[in-house]
């Protein structure tokens, strides 16, 4: 792991959770849990942010004993640990309708989150069963998306990796400043509210809980955390990010299989 020298006193630790807080297999493990219990002994506050919605980090809550409002669909939604809305911030619905658009004519499959929801075409499509198991709650199947008037997160999956990179270069090119695009996931592009994103979840949370950026700590691994990393005082990658996403941070730690984010909070937070 790299260190830095000098850094500031760390007030709140904000954590991506796939790949970082969790491992590949989605597992928080004891160290993990035993970290975040070191935190708040310490004084030190703890947030977690994702694409995810809300619902899909509920499991979450009582293991970390969080305290925190938690950041859902990459900032999209705010709730408190009892699920209850802070703010949220939901596509335009003509956004909506067009990130759609785009996504399915990239040959991607589609998905529609709403604050309460999650809607599919297709319940054999790739990937849904697995989400099913992450999220640990069924999504709805409709016939085809004509509703966009509550949306929160639209996300477009395929395993065809240079697809995906064709379809996020043309949503962005589409989209323009209308929408926030960006990977959670090698096979998942997200498309939120432009005021959606982590960079947008370092300063509600520095705003909620009165505490200034430069005291903030963000660890994660994928594109989607750099913008976080480029608000907060300090920026952790895991290991098991790529090249691109490590250059944007300011430490490196172990991958998340090898107790990546337990050992950041160890050596960069309560040492």
């Amino acid at each position: 792991m790299s260190q830095q020298k000098g850094q500031a006193k760390v007030s709140l630790v904000i954590a991506d959770v796939d790949g970082t807080l969790l491992t590949r297999r989605k597992v928080l493990t004891p160290r993990a849990q035993a970290a975040v219990k070191a935190l708040d002994a310490a004084g030190i506050a703890f947030a977690i942010t994702s694409g995810r919605p809300p619902r899909g980090m509920a499991m979450l809550i009582e293991p970390l004993a969080l305290k925190t409002p938690i950041g859902g669909f990459n900032g999209g939604i705010f709730v408190r640990p009892d699920m209850s809305i802070i703010e949220e911030h939901v596509l335009a619905a003509e956004s909506a309708r067009l990130a759609v658009e785009v996504i399915l004519k990239n040959s991607l499959d589609a998905w529609v989150y709403t604050g309460t929801e999650w809607l599919i075409r297709n319940q054999n499509a790739p990937h849904v069963e697995h989400e099913q198991f992450v999220v640990k709650f069924a999504p709805k199947v409709v016939a085809g998306f004509v509703e966009f008037g509550h949306v929160v997160k639209i996300t477009g999956i395929s395993d065809d990796r240079d697809a995906v990179a064709r379809c996020e270069a043309n949503l962005i090119q589409e989209l323009g400043a209308r929408a926030s695009v960006a990977r959670s996931q090698p096979y998942y592009i997200d498309v939120t509210n432009p005021e959606a994103n982590k960079g947008v979840v370092v300063a509600v949370l520095s705003r909620v809980l009165s505490i200034l950026p430069d005291r903030i700590l963000t660890i994660g691994d994928m594109p989607s955390d750099t913008l976080m990393f480029r608000k907060s005082g300090i920026s952790v990658a895991m290991g098991n990010a790529d090249s691109d996403v490590k250059s944007t941070a300011q430490l490196i730690t172990d991958s998340c299989d090898d107790e990546g984010f337990a050992k950041a909070m160890e050596q960069f937070v309560l040492s």
